[in-house]
């Protein structure tokens, strides 16, 4: 499957009689159908590392909550929930609909509430576990649409973050907390190569998002929440998109020489191993770091807001959603309900590397480097949504803006900067 999402409308467009015969054989084989009596159906894409011991543990929390009410997890596939949002798609195309699956809250949502494929939870959810009250405003209008709550957020990531290996940077000389711009990070990136064996600057494009994330930092970065909003609204400054996207370029001259053909897990990699000196990704990688033997928070790795975007937490989140037509939907709800408690999202945020979407939970299970981050959450002046992840941006313009890097800007270069500036004002 290609890197992109689908809506129902599209999947009907496309689909043939083949699609239709053998999604009507997979739910006969997994005994799926309409009935109060059927297995809650719950769909994820963390099928490995810090996802699957996230989920795991917050499932048993609510085995042990709700003992009767049966259940079946499943992961699908993985990177970046492609698999899992192609798998969707099918099922939703022929009336198949699981009980619920984790999707990206936001817009991301418009191309199911455009086809009024999901319901309102909000007498039967939302008034639950005081949830209205202890959620933050952020992952509550996340998980709205239309004025109707329709998903449960289960966390929020930061995607702003610049991590680095501490050794690497002393070895350089490179103080992390002087870089003020992301012309800076440029500078330090240059320097790390100079003067030591290290790669300056850790990346992956095996898949565009990653580095649709990069340039989303540095436009923040560079221009500042003004124009990161005009930007999502579809009134973006192109001289300043090219501008970034020339940064991007330029910061791309430090990039490992497998870039193109490596995940984010890969990349991250070498910071752990001494091999890179920065990484520009969400706290999950973090995760990483927090499992590795004898990597050790602050001492061999620490983390700063990406550069010219102090004070900016930029959001992503995991959301379950309540789909209209699913089975089981009063199993459902219970599940729905328990994902809003401080007990699920201890469980799963302490095993992800996130902080939870309540304002009520304790940092007293978390970490170090998790607490930190919750104290700059609480401390932040906005909350950019992620462009890269489909909160900031509905489905068709991400999947434009994932084209435009894969055909435009799969090699970084200043030549590449100006069309795949003009196809990002396009995607709109």
């Amino acid at each position: 499957m290609s890197d992109e999402d689908f809506t129902r409308r599209t999947y009907l467009k496309g689909a043939g009689a083949a699609g239709a015969a053998s999604i009507t054989g997979l739910t006969g084989c997994l005994g799926l159908g309409g009935g109060g009596s059927e297995p809650v159906e719950l769909l994820h894409g963390w099928s490995g590392g810090d996802g699957k011991a996230a989920i795991e543990s917050m499932h048993e929390g609510f085995k042990e909550e709700y003992p009767d009410v049966e259940t079946n997890l499943k992961a699908i596939g993985g990177s970046g929930n492609t698999t899992l949002n192609a798998r969707i798609s099918t099922r939703l195309g022929n009336d198949d609909a699981p009980s619920s699956w984790a999707e990206w809250p936001g817009k991301n949502l418009q191309q199911f509430t455009s086809e009024d494929l999901l319901g309102d939870i909000e007498e039967d959810v939302w008034s639950e576990n005081n949830m209205k009250e202890a959620y933050l405003q952020g992952p509550k209008e996340a998980a709205q649409s239309g004025g109707n709550y329709v998903a449960v957020p289960t966390n929020i990531h930061r995607i702003n973050n610049l991590f680095y290996n501490t050794s690497v940077l002393e070895s350089a000389g490179v103080d992390p907390a002087s870089l003020e711009t992301p012309a800076d990070l440029v500078e330090a990136a240059a320097k790390v190569e100079s003067e030591t064996d290290a790669v300056g600057f850790a990346h992956a494009m095996s898949s565009p998002w990653t580095t649709l994330q990069l340039w989303a930092c540095v436009f923040l970065g560079e221009h500042g929440r003004d124009a990161y909003d005009a930007f999502i609204a579809g009134d973006g400054d192109k001289a300043k998109v090219e501008s970034s996207l020339e940064t991007v370029a330029e910061l791309s001259e430090y990039f490992n020489d497998d870039a193109s053909t490596i995940g984010f897990q890969e990349a991250n990699q070498y910071v752990i191993d001494g091999e890179a000196a920065f990484f520009d990704q969400g706290d999950w990688a973090a995760q990483m770091y927090i499992s590795a033997d004898g990597f050790e928070f602050e001492s061999e790795w620490g983390h700063v807001p990406f550069p010219g975007t102090a004070g900016h937490y930029s959001l992503n989140m995991d959301s379950w959603v309540f789909p209209a037509d699913g089975p089981n939907p009063e199993g459902t709800k219970k599940w729905l309900q328990y994902c809003g408690t401080k007990d699920a999202q201890v469980r799963f945020n302490t095993n992800k590397g996130s902080i939870p979407p309540r304002g009520d939970v304790s940092t007293e299970e978390f970490g170090a480097f998790q607490t930190s981050q919750i104290e700059e959450f609480q401390n932040s002046e906005s909350q950019p949504p992620s462009i890269a992840h489909g909160l900031a941006v509905a489905p068709g313009v991400l999947n434009s803006l994932k084209e435009a890097v894969n055909g435009e800007f799969s090699n970084p270069s200043q030549d590449a900067a100006a069309p795949t500036a003009q196809a990002f004002m396009d995607a709109f």
